[in-house]
């Protein structure tokens, strides 16, 4: 699996689902605030399934080693 997000894309997703997960367990809003699952997954795995369908890479291009 190639990686597709890059570091700021990584830490606000980290940062949201973090954010959204205790919201939700401390009942400040519903239990839709659980969804931050995704984005704190997709964010620790650096990889996002719906970038892979619209082609998107904010990882930017891997260059080689010298």
């Amino acid at each position: 699996m190639k990686t597709n997000v890059g570091m700021i894309d990584k830490a606000l997703r980290i940062i949201v689902g973090i954010v959204l997960i205790a919201l939700a367990a401390t009942h400040v809003i519903g239990w839709w605030g659980y969804i931050g699952i995704v984005p704190l997954l997709t964010g620790l795995f650096n990889f996002c399934p719906a970038y892979l369908l619209m082609g998107m890479n904010t990882k930017g291009k891997d260059t080689p080693a010298e």
